[in-house]
């Protein structure tokens, strides 16, 4: 299997390539809009087709390259079904793992962040979580915007992803410090807002009292991102204003 973890430094955002080596097909997980040429390029030098690009939420930060990696390769969209995002192809849920030639990925609805936010478990050759913004290296994603709840992240990460096995590896969604893999193991030890011994109820204190600014292009990039990337004019017009 081939595998690339490629980094947006504007969104500090990581976006994941997977390819099968049999069939040369691949999945793209929340690729960036303005890193369109970089993932076509890289796909071009490894000689795989892209069949689906997957998103592990709506993302307020970034816009997706979905729409456009749609229209230039042909591929398909997936976006978590619980997000009910209308314009994608495919609609996941954990009993419709999405598969490229060998490669498989288990759906895990992981809600907190944003209400559908979904992980994605590969299961060979080594255990690998794409964990998207539910869990980070030493952190997690905030849940302070719409569809965000403290305790309900909480519940998703001890219940749904700290069960996965200790050297299930992790690979988050964005990293702010140059960080690019963890495991379970680790997880469940060193990060100070959800390693064990930490309750519900300190958690919800802990996010209540990180007190973000909202992301710079949210009201660009949820609208357009509900649109799998293609951003509606009346939010474009916002963004230029």
């Amino acid at each position: 299997m081939i595998i690339r973890q490629l980094f947006d430094s504007g969104s500090s955002t990581y976006t994941y390539l997977l390819g099968c080596e049999a069939t040369r097909q691949a999945i793209v997980v929340d690729p960036v809009l303005e890193m369109i040429e970089r993932d076509l390029a890289e796909l071009i030098s490894l000689n795989l087709r892209l069949t689906c690009t997957v998103e592990t939420h709506v993302h307020a930060d970034h816009v997706t390259a979905a729409w456009q990696l749609r229209e230039r390769t042909g591929c398909r969209v997936a976006y978590p079904a619980m997000e009910q995002v209308a314009c994608a192809d495919l609609q996941l849920a954990v009993d419709q793992p999405l598969m490229a030639g060998s490669v498989l990925l288990l759906p895990l609805p992981t809600p907190g962040h944003t209400a559908g936010h979904h992980c994605y478990l590969l299961e060979h050759p080594v255990p690998m979580v794409f964990t998207g913004d539910t869990l980070l290296i030493d952190g997690c994603g905030r849940t302070d915007l719409d569809g965000g709840d403290a305790e309900t992240l909480f519940r998703s990460v001890h219940d749904r992803l700290f069960a996965l096995p200790e050297e299930t590896l992790v690979y988050p969604g964005h990293d702010y410090n140059q960080r690019r893999v963890s495991t379970i193991a680790q997880e469940r030890a060193r990060n100070q807002r959800l390693k064990d011994g930490v309750s519900a109820d300190q958690f919800v204190q802990i996010m209540a009292g990180l007190d973000l600014p909202p992301p710079a292009k949210m009201a660009t990039a949820v609208p357009a991102n509900r649109g799998c990337g293609r951003c509606p004019r009346s939010a474009a017009a916002r963004a230029d204003a």
